[in-house]
């Protein structure tokens, strides 16, 4: 089977880029050997979909290139999906900090993103394996478990390494590297942190608790919620920073983010306040919470016994905890892949490989990372659309 154009890999960018070439009158096949498309979009957003956010700048992108994504960026922006999302009729609402979720489903985006396919004549194959890739002449010859295919233009959109469950794996990465691509380091990232050191008890008897934090890593800090859980640190400020985090690195992180710790207490104590402790600060912070942070007996006295030098050390404890993780939950709970195909290697404007003429790389599977919230499915329009133009 010939036609112009084959992507492989049915997720956000590659349904993306195929339904644009399709519009343009390209013949396009979309090649996944999962079961079915876009497993990725229908688990995301706890299953409504962060499908893009309010405020999409380069600085939220993360590459060995910086500059590689402000073309893509500037030429496909969040609100030229939202007006494909609102064409469509699906409701959506902003949850926090610009992030857009759906109303309904994130079916609700899949969907879609399948009209448009159909809408543009592309055709999708699902459980098609593929086994082998050769360019022979100007035509990219495909061996799958469903026969052979040729192609003019060959998209690898098949993402990156995290959540293996959804069928995620690095034959990406392979293509990029039989073509004479380079690939750059991948780890999992937007991912939670392990706690395996002497605050493990106290993490595992926190689990299930969130409060906001601020947490800071290699001059970056987020300011978000952050998560208990029984094995470590999790919530949206983990996840951020997770971005920026490498082996060995510590987190910094203050639960009282808004304000200056040691200059409240002393205000009570100023005050003549009576009342233990451990009780006013529980008016500030989760009385679970501050039970376990505080040493046995530590805020049990009134307010006002405490000296200037025990309200210091009280404060640092709250609002400078020092921890470094013993590593991270890995591929299997990640959202994105960091890394990937390295982008010097490949068009800002067409994302057609340099080495390679009619090849085509977007998504997730190029090393670029976005921050949570909504700027890695952006990424993938962005990505996907413009590749789409030249296919």
């Amino acid at each position: 089977m010939h036609v112009d154009c084959i992507v492989i890999g049915g997720g956000a960018a590659g349904l993306m880029c195929a339904a644009t070439a399709g519009y343009r009158g390209r013949q396009v096949a979309v090649l996944d050997h999962a079961n079915k498309v876009g497993k990725k979009i229908l688990m995301s957003g706890g299953g409504r979909c962060n499908f893009t956010n309010y405020t999409i700048e380069p600085h939220h992108y993360l590459s060995a290139n910086a500059h590689f994504c402000k073309s893509a960026l500037s030429r496909y922006k969040s609100a030229d999906f939202i007006e494909l999302v609102e064409r469509h009729g699906v409701s959506y609402h902003e949850k926090t900090k610009g992030q857009l979720f759906c109303d309904n489903k994130a079916s609700d985006i899949l969907n879609l993103l399948l009209t448009e396919c159909e809408y543009a004549g592309v055709s999708v194959t699902t459980q098609c394996s593929i086994e082998k890739v050769a360019k022979i002449s100007d035509k990219f010859h495909l061996q799958t478990s469903l026969g052979q295919y040729t192609c003019d233009s060959l998209v690898v959109a098949t993402g990156g390494l995290s959540i293996p469950t959804m069928g995620a794996t690095g034959f990406g990465y392979q293509i990029a590297q039989q073509f004479g691509l380079a690939c750059t380091p991948v780890w999992a990232s937007l991912v939670p942190f392990t706690i395996t050191d002497k605050w493990q008890p106290i993490v595992n008897e926190l689990s299930g608790l969130s409060l906001n934090v601020r947490v800071t890593c290699n001059k970056q800090s987020f300011s978000d919620p952050l998560l208990f859980t029984h094995r470590g640190l999790s919530g949206p400020a983990m996840l951020q920073i997770s971005n920026y985090w490498r082996p060995s690195d510590s987190l910094l992180i203050d639960f009282y983010p808004d304000g200056d710790l040691a200059e409240q207490i002393k205000t009570w104590r100023s005050q003549g306040n009576k009342s233990e402790l451990k009780n006013l600060l529980a008016m500030l912070l989760p009385k679970r919470f501050v039970e376990s942070w505080l040493p046995d007996g530590e805020g049990s006295r009134a307010v006002n016994q405490y000296s200037d030098a025990d309200i210091s050390r009280i404060a640092e404890k709250f609002q400078r905890w020092r921890v470094t993780p013993s590593g991270t939950e890995g591929y299997r709970t990640a959202e994105v892949t960091m890394g990937g195909v390295d982008t010097q290697g490949v068009s800002s404007k067409t994302f057609e490989a340099k080495t390679t003429p009619g090849l085509y790389f977007v998504g997730e599977v190029l090393d670029v990372t976005g921050w949570l919230g909504g700027f890695n499915f952006q990424w993938a329009w962005a990505s996907g659309f413009c590749a789409g133009q030249y296919v």
